[in-house]
């Protein structure tokens, strides 16, 4: 049975959770699937994390190998201030120069993901005022039913226990992910539906909101 250590990501884990992040972003797959770029798309999934609150993200080492991540924030209003005013812009800059928007699979989802947002399917409840910090979890495919992510979790609420955080909230399209969160205490608070993946899925993909209370 293989050890799991659980410590602070530090800057020289930035390119195997990059990795672990894209490999994983389709409830657990290859964001592959629907994405053509994994240097823009990383960079929207784990740049706020990684460059601007490192100290509230960690990882799970197995025979040294980083097997999973947990990138967190303590505050989910500074998040979309810090990636609205200084990620967004230079990530689409970017793309633009890479030609990201200008491939046939991109265009295809940015396509589909313009409709669920004129659909208003990303309209929710705001759960920060109460539940103001969040994570973001996944692990290496190999590494995966080793208890790692609750490893992972009991770490990240214990750091904010300590620093007086009142609450946590998540998002996640997995049900079985869901099922591992309220093993963890988390409560389910909300449930929608997306379609923007539907190209892909061929259905339209579940949205759950869990969080807890710290």
């Amino acid at each position: 049975m293989e050890e799991v250590v659980i410590r602070h990501y530090r800057k020289e884990d930035r390119l195997l959770v990059r990795k672990i992040a894209w490999e994983t972003a389709l409830m657990g797959e290859s964001a592959a699937a629907f994405f053509d770029g994994e240097e823009v798309f990383s960079d929207f999934l784990t740049l706020y994390f990684t460059d601007y609150e490192p100290q509230s993200c960690f990882v799970a080492e197995i025979d040294d190998d980083v097997a999973g991540y947990l990138l967190g924030a303590k505050d989910t209003a500074v998040l979309e201030r810090v990636f609205c005013g200084r990620i967004i812009f230079p990530l689409l800059l970017k793309a633009f120069a890479r030609g990201v928007f200008f491939k046939k699979k991109n265009l295809i989802f940015l396509f589909n993901f313009l409709k669920s947002a004129l659909r208003k399917e990303f309209r929710m409840p705001i759960f920060s005022r109460e539940y103001p910090a969040t994570l973001h979890i996944n692990l290496d495919k190999k590494y995966r039913d080793l208890g790692a992510g609750s490893k992972l979790i009991s770490a990240f609420l214990q750091y904010l226990k300590d620093a007086k955080i009142c609450g946590v909230h998540l998002a996640t399209m997995s049900e079985k992910a869901g099922l591992f969160f309220q093993r963890q205490g988390f409560s389910l608070l909300y449930t929608g539906r997306r379609s923007y993946l539907r190209h892909i899925l061929r259905k339209d993909i579940p949205i759950y909101i869990y969080a807890q209370k710290i």
